[in-house]
């Protein structure tokens, strides 16, 4: 059996200005460079959710598109607006894709809440934790079982003064997934890599790393903003050493983390408003 790569991007926010498509055109080049076997982002393609970006995603990854070599699932940012992200799962919440030698069992964490642009978190049922495991359990042997979600399943650190602010006002925004823990202790053993977005600070975690089947969990990141995206080779069902980081050549200027500084202040002054009233 040969050895395969996986590439893993997340959280692109392509909002039609020059940076967005200068660092989503470094991405694709350094991709293709790379000649990494697959790829998939964990959501969040778009901004604002609104046709138009999607279209831009589209044209400035068509050449993996084209070859059959993306795999891409909805993020909260893709709900608002036109609701680009509610057809990309074929109106499933849980689906399968299979490549050679990977089976990915994409997960939709968006919900009809996200179609507010304030309201970024998660959500998945208990029905829809058994059809991943459903899917799981078909998953062929000596493959890479992976599962995609956008939202995050276990607890991270906030990373921005409204995430705490969320927090300590209890409100859900920055919180895992509410079955993400008990779903973990699910995929132990049964599955080998959580690939997810939604954070835009890049984190991993080993679950039972002694163990037959450690669980292996990756937050991409923002790989705009980052500039990079980690690649995992993979034989025979096992991923092999650790992933390596690889890093986009941008000939233009890159784009920087002032993006962000309007939805924050945009989320902030929506959140409050709906406490005051």
């Amino acid at each position: 059996m040969p050895v395969r790569t996986l590439a893993h991007l997340s959280d692109l926010h392509l909002d039609l200005t020059p940076e967005s498509d200068a660092a989503a055109r470094a991405l694709v080049g350094a991709l293709q460079a790379s000649g990494v076997d697959h790829v998939v982002v964990t959501g969040d393609l778009t901004h604002q959710g609104m046709s138009v970006e999607y279209r831009r995603f589209r044209e400035l990854f068509a050449p993996l598109l084209d070859a059959g070599r993306l795999t891409f699932i909805p993020g909260n940012h893709d709900r608002p607006g036109d609701d680009a992200g509610s057809r990309w799962m074929e109106g499933q919440k849980v689906r399968v894709v299979e490549k050679p030698g990977l089976y990915l069992v994409c997960v939709d964490s968006t919900g009809p809440h996200n179609r507010n642009y304030f309201a970024s978190h998660g959500e998945l049922t208990y029905a829809e934790l058994d059809a991943v495991d459903a899917a799981l359990a078909a998953a062929p042997r000596k493959t890479l079982a992976a599962v995609l979600v956008h939202h995050h399943v276990l607890p991270l650190p906030e990373e921005s003064f409204p995430e705490r602010l969320a927090t300590l006002l209890g409100w859900p925004h920055a919180a895992e997934l509410p079955v993400g823990p008990e779903w973990v202790t699910r995929l132990q053993g049964r599955c080998d890599v959580v690939l997810h977005g939604h954070r835009h600070v890049p984190g991993e975690r080993v679950l039972e790393p002694e163990g037959a089947r450690p669980l292996r969990i990756y937050n991409a990141g923002s790989s705009t903003d980052l500039g990079r995206f980690r690649v995992f080779r993979h034989k025979a069902g096992r991923l092999l050493g650790e992933p390596a980081w690889c890093r986009a050549m941008l000939s233009e200027r890159p784009r920087t983390a002032g993006h962000n500084v309007l939805p924050a202040l945009q989320y902030l002054v929506g959140q409050i408003g709906m406490a005051l009233f």
